[in-house]
């Protein structure tokens, strides 16, 4: 991961050169809080890739001369039957259509995303003493 750390950390200082440059130049502000943004998108996964880095250290890929059985095994856990994702797209849905026609809209779709997003979150926890 740290090799992808370095591309996104260069990703994010290309926009943040490019939001001075055009904020400079234009003096419009929607596009330059649009580069700024794209500057902390790409900030946050280059952090997110470090931070794996230093926790996991190099993975099986990162070695020149690694064989393809080396990462063989469990890729991870992936949910077989869960609403919680049509949840969390129809929540998203409603809250961007309220953004256009009202507030109350927004605040609808913001509950409907705030239930599937704390559905995915705590949907394989196990109670206990139940």
């Amino acid at each position: 991961m740290k090799h992808e750390s370095y591309l996104f950390a260069g990703v994010s200082l290309f926009f943040l050169v490019t939001a001075a440059a055009y904020g400079w130049f234009s003096r419009e502000p929607a596009g330059t809080v649009a580069l700024l943004v794209s500057c902390l998108m790409a900030g946050v996964i280059a952090f997110f890739s470090m931070v794996n880095y230093r926790r996991k250290g190099l993975r099986p890929e990162d070695h020149p001369d690694s064989e393809i059985r080396e990462r063989a095994g469990a890729v991870g856990f992936f949910p077989p039957h869960s609403p919680y994702p049509v949840v969390t797209a129809l929540g998203v849905t409603v809250l961007a259509v309220g953004v256009v026609y009202g507030a109350w809209l927004a605040l609808i779709g913001l509950g409907v995303l705030g239930g599937g997003v704390f559905g995915l979150v705590f949907q394989y926890v196990e109670r206990r003493g139940a």
